[in-house]
Order: C-alpha cells, then sequence, then structure tokens
C-alpha cells in the first residue's frame, strides 16, 4: 500500500493562477499540471502536452502557498482546482495532492478528459469534491478524431463519479464543423439524463486564444480558418444540453 500523503511528494507544475473564477464554485486557486496524453484539435494550452515541462514542486510547497489564500476562498465557497494539461497523467501527485488540500479542509476539484485507468479514478476520487469533466463528443468516432484517444475512459470516470457520490459538472466545447452536429449533441443530452450527479452542463464556445502556442511549439493548428459559433446556435446547444 502506497502512502498517499507525503509532503515531499513532487510533481510537474505548469502554472498557477492564484484567483480562478471560472472552474468550480467561488474563488479558486488553480494548479495547472504537465503532461497530457490527448492531442485535441482545439487545445489552448499545447505547451503542457509534456510531462516533464513546467517547475517541479512538492505537495508541501504547494500546500503552503495555497494556505495563504485560505480567507479569500472560504469568504467565496471557493477552493483548488487542479487542471492540466491533463491532471491524471500525474495520478501519483494528484492523490497526494488533493489527500493534503482536503486534510486542510479546502473544497477540491479536478478538470479533466477522465483519461486514466478505474483505478486511478477512484483514488483521486476519493480526495474530490467536484469533477469538471470534458465531453468533447458523444460520438466515439468524433471524439476520436478530435483527441486521437478512445472515448471509453471518459464514460467510465462518469460511472466512477456516480457510484462514488460525486458532483460532475460537465463541459462541452462547440466547434463549427467539429462538433456543432444537432443530432449529437441531443445524444449527448438524453446519455446524461440518468446521472443525478451530473449539476450543470456547460457549453463553452470555441475559441483561438491559444493559436499562437502552436506556431510559437511549430505544431500544425488544423483550425485556423474556424470561427467562434454563432450566438444563436450557442444558446441552442445550451438549451438542449442544459441542466
Amino acid at each position: 500500500m502506497r502512502d498517499v500523503n507525503p509532503v515531499s511528494r513532487a510533481g510537474h507544475v505548469h502554472s498557477i493562477d492564484t484567483c480562478g473564477m471560472v472552474d468550480g464554485p467561488g474563488i479558486r486557486y488553480l494548479i495547472f499540471l504537465s503532461g497530457c496524453p490527448l492531442r485535441c484539435k482545439y487545445c489552448h494550452n499545447p505547451d503542457t502536452w509534456e510531462r516533464t515541462s513546467g517547475k517541479i514542486m512538492t505537495v508541501g510547497e504547494i500546500i503552503t502557498d495555497i494556505k495563504k489564500y485560505k480567507s479569500y476562498m472560504k469568504f467565496s465557497g471557493g477552493g483548488v482546482t487542479v487542471s492540466g494539461g491533463e491532471p491524471l497523467a500525474q495520478a501519483v501527485f494528484l492523490e497526494a495532492l488533493l489527500k493534503a488540500c482536503k486534510d486542510c479542509g479546502f473544497h477540491t476539484a479536478i478538470d479533466t478528459s477522465g483519461y486514466t485507468s478505474g483505478v486511478n479514478a477512484r483514488r483521486v476520487l476519493a480526495y474530490t469534491d467536484l469533477v469538471l469533466l470534458d465531453i468533447k463528443s458523444i460520438n466515439p468516432e468524433t471524439y476520436k478524431a478530435i483527441t486521437g484517444v478512445p472515448i471509453d475512459r471518459t464514460l467510465r470516470m462518469l460511472e466512477a463519479c456516480r457510484e462514488m457520490g460525486r458532483k460532475v459538472w460537465v463541459r462541452y466545447v462547440l466547434v463549427p464543423g467539429l462538433t456543432d452536429n444537432i443530432d449529437d449533441i441531443r445524444q449527448l443530452a438524453e446519455y446524461l439524463r440518468p446521472y443525478d450527479n451530473v449539476e450543470r452542463v456547460d457549453v463553452v464556445p470555441f475559441h483561438k486564444v491559444g493559436e499562437y502556442k502552436w506556431r510559437d511549439l511549430d505544431i500544425e493548428y488544423e483550425l485556423a480558418d474556424v470561427q467562434p459559433p454563432g450566438q444563436e446556435f450557442l444558446e441552442v446547444a445550451q438549451g438542449i444540453l442544459g441542466r
């Protein structure tokens, strides 16, 4: 049995935002971990893909910094959100970090694609209050075309959240010509209907804020000519998926 609470446990941290407002309730301390097995066509953080990029930090160092913002989080009903990259790419470190956060009384959330093994998912969920689950598409072919990996692990993560009673906020990025098929959107809504632990579904409009990073990294950006979706269709999609 492994020790999940060593303050000396180290991981690769891409960046930290001490005042996040949209990645869970209240004011959030955001930790972006390095590494991601997905290669999403519209990723706005391709600089997080490499597992060993970023600064090496220990759980103890991060917790010491988080405590500086405890009053802001308590006042706003906020907490700590771990994102990426894909935070589950560093599952052992993530588990230790979340446990340390819970030991300090912080609300915890992870922003994830759910791409990990069932064992890792349950270990991490043991110390997670909220899962921000990115479901790129419910259509298996479209999902793989977007990410380069199958959808199975994402859906297993959703099921694990239900089994363990973890709250879920689903995120769905609306990309014209890629994820705007109305039948697929309706199918996703039907798929999510039985999951009472899904509190909300947010439709996020495609944007090109991170396009420059692809150029800087000399990676071809296939969506260079794609424009953000119109407000009218965005509202239609939100109407179908919203809770």
